[in-house]
């Protein structure tokens, strides 16, 4: 069996074995017949072709792409090995003088790769493109789009080309094949004629790959912006539909060392109408973004790094972000939010955020009611009031939450921006085992033209937030409430209490102030004429009620009537404290709280002078006990 495979396998090898060697022959003699014509065309092509013949031809080339007229002042330079290529330099690209003389932009050297076999036809066509040094300026339109006007076939392209079945189409006769352009140390200028800016672009390195002009285009484009090195990454296959300003896919992302962004979707050079796609922004440093981009927001410095992601689209007037995931400094939240930006109102940021953890300071800052505008001098001066320019509606929650000192759990807050006047509202919060609600309105002029303050606290534990606050000196320690009322000619989270005017009221159930022993107090008032506080701190005065009322002003408290109420004596207090200097002048009194015990607890009344948190007391003789005037 193994003898008959093996003849079977003799057959079918042999007529290979015979047409083999032909094959290899012809093929070696096709091989050697292409290279010699290779060798030949590039020993020749330098007698066959011209300099002129292909100087000519790259210059009609870049007149027929820009429709500008390209002119060369330097000697160019023809290499045919390994491939065809010429050289450029000091290529000029303007209009004809007859239609207004207009600069396009000027390159010092530009090389392109060329079809030895058309130019041995008689004809030019390049591909391979390399631009040195290219200094070229752009103009954006009052619509956005880039300035495309004059009759080149790019421009010709840009406005003939149409959207079908979700494709870009453009007719054979305006088409061309492109290749690769590479460039190397240019310099962009774009002039915003919207905004009356003009934006400089120095150091540009790109590598472009556009086949034709009716395929897709990817490109790399590094380029330095004050400073700045910004690297963009662009690829689309609709680039003509860009170009005019059309809605195209695009797939487009933006890396520095100030922050990286990413978008892949649909969008338009000219208009946020049909935005659709994915989104990603990312800041680690807010306060060098903003020195680098030359604006000044008060205050922000609170805000170290912000990042967003969300899938963004076009909804009515405005922009939609859903599934928004959004981080402030270290804080998280998902929500939703919506930018809208009817004609001849204000835009108007609306939403809800749900947060993990947060502080409520960076983010107040974060939705930019301190704007830069108001600190750019070519902006208007309605620009400058922020508030005026933006309205802000969001809802936000927050399972913990950071409001300066304060800790709040289960936050539900709004804040609400409209006109001239903005709140901020927390309508809902647990803080230490109790409840807190808050107002802060800002007046005219930004938080930073003042505002007020309204807070409530309901039973909570007052003794813990001393504890956790390193709050020194004899102080009520007991579950309590609070309303307090302050106004401010600044910002309220920055006031400092002698920035503030306002009243407080302050009450609580049982508790003890340590640090106050009653029956020391009284001993060392029979004794000394004053005595420091700490002469009476051995023990704790225990009481069953607290009440104190205060108002602020000018840097300091008027205590009006603080009645501390025990099982046996009654505290009360009335005078004024001034912050800075922890000063205090007191008038006081110890008396019994059972009037039927006024004998054995007589009325002791006192002065209390010196500084927090060991003051002076100072015990005042009773009228009726004093000697007659003789």
């Amino acid at each position: 069996m193994s003898t008959s495979r093996h003849r079977r396998w003799r057959r079918k090898i042999g007529p290979v074995s015979r047409w083999l060697p032909a094959f290899a022959r012809l093929s070696t003699l096709f091989l050697l017949i292409a290279l010699g014509l290779f060798v030949a065309l590039r020993v020749a092509a330098p007698y066959l072709i011209t300099t002129g013949f292909v100087r000519s031809g790259i210059e009609d080339a870049l007149s027929k792409w820009t429709g500008y007229h390209a002119e060369i002042k330097g000697n160019p330079v023809l290499e045919f090995w390994p491939t065809p290529r010429i050289t450029l330099n000091q290529v000029t690209i303007r209009q004809p003088r007859e239609s207004g003389d207009k600069l396009l932009g000027s390159i010092e050297s530009l090389s392109a790769d060329f079809s030895l076999i058309d130019a041995l036809r008689g004809r030019t066509s390049f591909h391979e493109f390399h631009l040195l040094r290219p200094n070229l300026a752009l103009t954006r339109d009052e619509k956005g789009l880039i300035d495309w006007s004059y009759a080149g076939l790019l421009a010709r392209a840009i406005a003939g080309v149409r959207y079908e079945n979700g494709a870009e189409v453009l007719d054979t006769d305006l088409d061309a094949e492109i290749g690769a352009v590479t460039v190397e140390d240019g310099t962009l200028v774009v002039t915003d004629v919207k905004s009356s800016k003009i934006y400089r672009f120095d150091s540009v390195t790109a590598d472009i790959a556009w086949p034709r002009l009716s395929g897709a285009i990817s490109a790399v484009v590094i380029a330095r912006i004050n400073g700045e090195d910004l690297k963009v990454d662009y690829a689309s296959r609709q680039p003509l539909l860009a170009f005019a300003g059309r809605n195209a896919e695009a797939r487009t992302s933006l890396t520095s060392n100030l922050m990286t962004a990413r978008f892949q979707g649909v969008a338009s050079i000219a208009s946020l109408s049909s935005l659709s796609g994915n989104i990603a922004i990312s800041i680690p440093d807010m306060p060098a973004l903003l020195t680098w981009s030359g604006k000044s927001i008060p205050g922000i410095g609170t805000l170290k790094s912000a990042s967003l992601e969300s899938d963004i689209m076009s909804s009515g007037n405005g922009l939609r972000f859903n599934d928004l995931s959004l981080s402030l400094n270290e804080a998280s939240a998902t929500g939703v939010m919506d930018l809208s930006t009817a004609p001849g109102k204000r835009p108007k940021i609306g939403g809800t955020l749900a947060f993990d953890q947060m502080n409520l300071k960076p983010f107040l800052d974060a939705f930019a009611l301190r704007l830069a505008a108001g600190e750019a001098e070519e902006i208007s001066a309605d620009m400058r009031e922020p508030l005026k320019v933006l309205d802000v509606d969001v809802r936000l929650s927050a399972r913990r939450a950071q409001m300066g000192l304060f800790e709040l759990s289960d936050l539900g807050a709004s804040m609400i921006v409209t006109g001239g006047e903005a709140k901020f509202d927390i309508g809902d919060s647990q803080f230490e085992g109790g409840e807190l609600t808050a107002h802060l309105e800002a007046t005219q002029r930004d938080f930073d033209g003042g505002g007020k303050l309204q807070l409530s606290i309901r039973n909570a534990d007052f003794a813990a937030l001393a504890e956790r606050l390193q709050l020194k000196g004899p102080l009520p320690l007991a579950t309590g409430s609070l309303d307090l009322d302050l106004q401010s000619s600044k910002a309220i989270w920055t006031s400092g209490l002698g920035d503030v005017t306002g009243k407080l009221h302050f009450w609580t159930r049982q508790g003890t102030i340590p640090g106050i022993d009653a029956g020391a107090l009284r001993i060392q008032a029979a004794q000394k004429p004053f005595f420091p506080l700490s002469a009476a701190a051995d023990g704790a005065f225990a009481f069953n009620q607290l009440d104190l009322q205060a108002d602020f002003a000018n840097g300091s408290a008027e205590i009006h009537d603080a009645r501390v109420a025990g099982p046996e004596q009654t505290l009360t207090l009335s005078g004024v404290i001034t912050y800075q200097s922890n000063g205090l002048a007191l008038s006081g009194s110890l008396e019994a709280t059972d009037p039927a015990k006024a004998a054995e607890l007589p009325l002791l009344p006192f002065f209390v002078g010196g500084s927090w948190p060991n003051p002076v007391i100072s015990p005042v003789p009773l009228l009726n006990n004093a000697p007659h005037a003789q």
